[in-house]
C-alpha cells in the first residue's frame, strides 16, 4: 500500500505542478513564450524532486506507460500494473483538482483548449519513445542515481522541441482534462494523446533492446 500511496502521491503533484504552474504563467504574462517557460521550468524541478524523493519507495513511475514497460520486461506483476495505474489515474484527477482549488476554479472543469492533428500526434510518440529510451537504457548501464536529473530535463527539452509540448503520460493526459486552463486538454482529444503515447512506449521499448547492452 505504501508504493501503491506513493504512485498516486507522486502523480497528483505532478499534476498539480503541470496545471498550477500553467494557471499561474497566464496570470503573470499574455506572451504564450514566456507562459509556456513558466510551465517548463516549473514541472522540470517539480518532477526532479518527485523522483528523487519517491523512486526509493515506489520507482516513481507516475506514468502508466511506463508501468506498462516494466510489465513487458516482467519487472512487475499484471496486479502490480493494474493497482500502479489505478493510483497513477487517481492520483492525475486529484492533482487537476488541488490545482484548481489552489487558484479558486472549480475543482473539476472540463478542458476546452483543443491539441489534436497528426503532427501532434508525432510529438507525442517522439517524447514518449524518448522517455522510455532514456529510463530503460539508464537502468540497463546502472546508472539509477541519474534518473531524476536525466528524465526531468528530457522532458523540459521536450516542452519546446516537440509540436505537443510532451505530455508523454496517459495519467497526466487525464488529468489535464479537468482544468480548463493553459495545460488543459480537451477530453474530446485523450484518447488519441494516449494511443500516441503507448506507441511511442512501445517503440522506446524497441529502441532500448537495440541499444542496450545484452547481459
Amino acid at each position: 500500500m505504501k508504493k501503491i500511496f506513493a504512485e498516486f502521491l507522486g502523480t497528483c503533484l505532478l499534476v498539480a505542478v503541470v496545471i498550477g504552474s500553467g494557471i499561474m504563467a497566464t496570470n503573470l504574462s499574455q506572451d504564450i513564450g514566456v507562459e509556456l517557460l513558466i510551465n517548463a521550468i516549473s514541472t522540470v524541478f517539480g518532477l526532479m524532486v518527485l523522483i528523487q524523493i519517491l523512486a526509493p519507495i515506489s520507482g516513481a513511475n507516475f506514468n502508466p506507460v511506463v508501468t506498462l514497460i516494466d510489465l513487458i520486461q516482467k519487472r512487475t506483476t499484471f496486479i502490480g500494473f493494474i493497482q500502479y495505474a489505478v493510483a497513477q489515474i487517481a492520483g492525475g484527477i486529484a492533482g487537476a483538482a488541488l490545482a484548481n482549488a489552489m487558484f479558486s476554479h472549480s475543482l473539476f472543469e472540463s478542458a476546452t483548449k483543443v491539441r489534436s492533428g497528426g503532427a501532434l500526434y508525432l510529438g507525442e510518440i517522439v517524447a514518449t519513445a524518448g522517455l522510455i529510451l532514456i529510463i530503460n537504457l539508464l537502468i540497463s548501464q546502472e546508472k539509477l542515481a541519474l534518473i531524476p536529473v536525466i528524465v526531468a530535463s528530457w522532458i523540459g527539452s521536450a516542452y519546446f522541441f516537440t509540436s505537443s509540448t510532451s505530455f508523454a503520460n496517459p495519467a497526466v493526459t487525464i488529468g489535464r482534462a479537468f482544468s480548463d486552463s493553459f495545460a488543459g486538454i480537451a477530453p474530446g482529444c485523450v484518447a488519441k494523446f494516449i494511443s500516441a503515447q503507448i506507441l511511442g512506449a512501445l517503440i522506446g521499448l524497441g529502441l532500448t533492446k537495440v541499444l542496450a547492452d545484452d547481459k
